[in-house]
């Protein structure tokens, strides 16, 4: 598609922005459901977090307490940064700030990527660029999308923060929406840069990876957020805005500048390139030799990918291996404290619960990794990939099982890579720990049965698999310290795991898992074989 095709030849569409209003609504219809689960799991987290807090550090001198270890715990610098005061709203934005804002970027860089490369991906938007639509249109419309769900996170947030000070609320609202939008248009300039929407993810997903990175190196070095290294990342960026203890408000400057920059070279590119072309294009080559089965294929595609988690969790596993014995003396004799711990990792040691409580988080993300693994089925579907496979002596059950091979066993490496790391961390305790993260896999199974399920029965409410993957995350991290009643979290499968290491292994919840798993995956297969494919 030639660069005239894709800014349109017929009369009106010389306007580069013609047709984005038509464009947005249809961006948020097809994210009705995405984008309120994830602006409501993000805004839960954050607004659930002063009554924990406040029960956990009800007087004066336990808060000033906590600021002074936290001045010289690095430990738990890395893991959730410096705090500057000892008032309910610091506390918050240190508890949950890194992590709200993390969040946001996630869902940004889906909601961009979804409505730019994928769409040229599967070949809609050459439909689209046919008619009256200018050819900065789908980019604007993407970009404000994004926009929109993180300026109804920042309202959100705002408002129900404003009770503990109206212009910390203010700053953090924006300082967390501003994060979410700086990594929506670094995802608009990936997805100039590269040819598919995989990747797109991918490299804006690394970036966030190593701005976490940066900031933890940078948090475990000064105890006053002004390491080089903190202020390299735009996580750091935000806790150096410091909600509730005296605002900067210049570093919102920052976060403003940086994605206005970055939006207008994703503008500049989108000007420059054809449709359906990048600057980075893919190397074409024969299907021989590795590439020769379907199996082999399916690796080809998602290996990036699972290089990338693969890495990510085991630098998360030696990050908070590491951060163990420091948890423990942080949380000392503090019984509430000690009781959330013992709720997500079990009545085990406080060493041992930290450990089990931080597996089971990565548990969590991992199902968001096995999701994004088995819609890989229906990006290659809706794109017409699929179709040159199929009509060879390929069958669709043979084509799918290529992708949930690579889905599950990757699920699984990234737990045992994470347990390594944890245990390379703490130094001890090897194949307990191993053990704790592979029990984990089942429920994360479930998860990925789940969206099997979906794309075999209902190929176009495929995506609600992300919204079960949020409701999990949201139980699992909100739920313990909201003291949720146990029937509401056994509503997620990782609520009836054992608690590893320390406490008893069980096996037959465990297997039921593994059995809800299997037949979640043969329903789901059932129905791919039967119905039509996508077109």
């Amino acid at each position: 598609m030639t660069a005239t095709v894709a800014a349109g030849a017929r009369p009106g569409t010389s306007r580069p922005l013609a047709g984005t209003g038509i464009l947005l609504r249809f961006a948020l219809r097809r994210d009705r459901v995405m984008i309120p689960v994830w602006v409501a799991v993000n805004a839960l987290m954050v607004l659930s977090m002063p009554g924990t807090l406040e029960g956990l550090y009800g007087t004066a001198a336990e808060r000033a307490g906590l600021v002074r270890q936290m001045e010289t715990n690095s430990s738990l610098r890395a893991m959730v940064g410096p705090l500057f005061d000892d008032g309910l709203g610091a506390l918050t934005a240190w508890r949950v700030g890194v992590y709200a804002a993390a969040l946001a970027a996630v869902t940004s860089l889906l909601v961009v990527v979804r409505h730019t490369r994928d769409e040229e991906e599967s070949g809609r938007q050459e439909v689209v660029a046919s008619g009256m639509v200018g050819r900065r249109a789908s980019l604007t419309a993407a970009l404000l999308a994004a926009g929109a769900a993180n300026a109804a996170l920042a309202l959100v947030v705002t408002a129900g923060l404003a009770g503990l000070g109206a212009a910390g609320a203010v700053a953090f609202g924006l300082g967390v929406a501003g994060v979410g939008m700086l990594f929506a248009t670094m995802a608009a300039i990936a997805a100039q840069l590269t040819e598919s929407a995989r990747l797109a993810r991918g490299l804006t997903a690394g970036v966030l990876g190593g701005a976490f990175v940066l900031r933890a190196a940078g948090d475990s070095a000064t105890a006053d957020g002004s390491s080089v290294l903190t202020w390299l990342s735009p996580l750091g960026w935000l806790e150096n805005l410091r909600p509730f203890a005296g605002e900067r408000w210049w570093v919102l400057g920052l976060l403003a500048g940086a994605a206005v920059a970055q939006g207008a070279v994703a503008f500049l590119l989108a000007g420059r390139r054809d449709l359906g072309m990048s600057f980075l294009p893919t190397r074409p080559g024969p299907a021989a030799g590795r590439l020769a089965t379907a199996g082999a294929l399916a690796w080809r595609l998602q290996r990036g990918a699972v290089a990338g988690w693969s890495a990510g969790f085991l630098l998360a596993g030696l990050v908070y291996g590491g951060m163990t014995e420091g948890a423990a003396e942080l949380v000392g004799d503090n019984e509430q404290a000690r009781g959330i711990i013992e709720r997500m990792g079990g009545q085990a040691a406080i060493s041992d619960a930290f450990v089990s409580a931080m597996i089971g988080m990565l548990g969590l993300v991992a199902a968001l990794h096995v999701v994004s693994s088995v819609l890989r089925l229906s990006g290659e579907e809706t794109s017409g990939r699929a179709e040159p496979v199929l009509a060879g002596a390929v069958g669709r059950l043979r084509w799918a099982a290529g992708h949930l091979v690579v889905a599950f066993s990757g699920a699984a490496l990234v737990m045992l890579l994470a347990g390594a790391g944890f245990a390379a961390g703490h130094g001890r305790d090897a194949g307990a720990i191993l053990g704790a993260c592979l029990v984990q896999v089942p429920a994360v199974w479930v998860v990925g049965g789940v969206a099997v399920l979906l794309h075999g029965l209902l190929p176009r409410a495929a995506a609600a698999a992300w919204a079960v993957a949020g409701a999990v995350l949201l139980l699992g991290w909100v739920g313990p310290a909201l003291d949720v009643p146990q029937a509401v979290l056994d509503v997620s499968p990782f609520g009836h795991l054992p608690k590893l290491p320390g406490g008893e292994m069980r096996w037959p919840p465990v297997l039921v898992l593994l059995l809800i798993a299997g037949v979640l995956v043969a329903v789901g297969l059932a129905g791919l074989r039967r119905r039509d494919m996508s077109t």
